[in-house]
C-alpha cells in the first residue's frame, strides 16, 4: 500500500486529487518532527474533503516515555477520524518502556474505536537520536497488542532509510512483523529507486512524502498528484517483476 503524508488540507485536496494511486493518506505536521502531530481539526477537516473510502492515517508525534500523554494524544487522533494512528516510540530507550506506551494507546484507541489499526512506529536512525533499537519495533507491537510495525527515519537532513538500515536488515524487520501477524510499514525519505528491494522484502505499506513533493523538498515543496501518480506507477510496475519473478531494475 502506498502512504502519503500530505500536511494541511490543502495537500490533502491535492492528494484527493490522486486518490486512486494511492490507499492511505496521512496527517502529519512536519515541523513537528518526522512524525510531528497535526491539529484535531486539521485531521477532520481532511477526513471530511477526502473520498470515504480513502483510510485516513494520523501520526500522534514523536512521543516522550509519558504513557497517558500519549493515549490521550491517540484517542484524539482516533476521535478526529483516523483509521490508522501512529506512535514514534522517540522517548522509548527499553522495549518495555515502547511496550508500555503502546499498550496505554492500544487500549485507548481500541475502546473507542475496535476497527481502528494502531502502528508503533520506529526510527532507523535511533542510535542518532537515542531512542529503542528499531529491530525491537515487531516484538513491541506484537506485545502491545497493535497492528503494525513501522520504520521512518527521525533526523531529516538528507539521510535515508537505507543509509541507517540496509535492506536486508529491513527484510529482518518485515520477516520479524509477518511471524507475528502484524503489517510491515517503511519509510524515510523513500525514492522511487528504493522500490525494488522495499517489494522484495515483501514490505506491506511504504509511506512517502518528499518524493512526491514539488523540487523533492518535504518542507517547502508541495505534494504534486502527478508525482503520487508516477510513484504508484512505478511501485506496480516492481510489484508485477516481482510476481513473475524477473528483476525490474530501476
Amino acid at each position: 500500500m502506498l502512504l502519503i503524508s500530505p500536511d494541511s488540507v490543502e495537500e490533502a485536496l491535492d492528494c484527493a486529487k490522486a486518490a486512486e494511486h494511492l490507499d492511505i493518506i496521512d496527517v502529519k505536521k512536519p515541523d513537528e518532527g518526522s512524525l510531528g502531530a497535526n491539529f484535531p481539526w486539521v485531521i477532520r477537516e481532511i477526513r471530511d474533503a477526502i473520498p470515504a473510502d480513502t483510510p485516513v492515517s494520523a501520526t500522534v508525534g514523536d512521543v516522550p516515555y509519558k504513557p497517558g500523554t500519549v493515549a490521550q494524544a491517540a484517542l484524539g487522533a482516533v476521535v478526529s477520524g483516523a483509521t490508522y494512528i501512529k506512535v514514534g516510540l522517540y522517548g522509548c530507550t527499553t522495549p518495555d518502556q515502547g511496550i508500555e506506551v503502546m499498550r496505554a494507546v492500544v487500549r485507548a484507541v481500541k475502546d473507542h474505536r475496535s476497527e481502528a489499526l494502531v502502528v508503533a512506529s520506529g526510527y532507523a536512525d535511533a542510535h542518532r537520536v537515542g531512542c529503542v533499537n528499531p529491530l525491537a519495533l515487531p516484538d513491541i507491537a506484537a506485545r502491545s497488542g497493535a497492528d503494525a510495525a513501522m520504520l521512518d527515519t527521525a533526523v531529516k537532513d538528507g539521510s535515508r532509510l537505507f543509509d541507517h538500515v540496509p535492506p536486508d536488515v529491513c527484510a529482518e524487520f518485515v520477516r520479524s512483523a509477518h511471524a507475528r501477524g502484524l503489517l510491515a510499514a517503511l519509510a524515510g525519505s523513500v525514492r522511487q529507486s528504493d522500490l525494488a528491494p522495499l517489494t522484495g522484502i515483501g514490505t506491506d505499506i511504504v509511506g512517502v512524502r518528499g518524493a512526491v513533493c514539488e523540487g523533492g523538498d518535504r518542507n517547502a515543496g508541495r505534494i504534486q498528484p502527478h508525482l503520487v501518480a508516477a510513484f504508484r506507477a512505478e511501485m506496480d510496475r516492481q510489484a508485477r517483476a516481482h510476481a513473475a519473478g524477473v528483476p525490474a531494475g530501476n
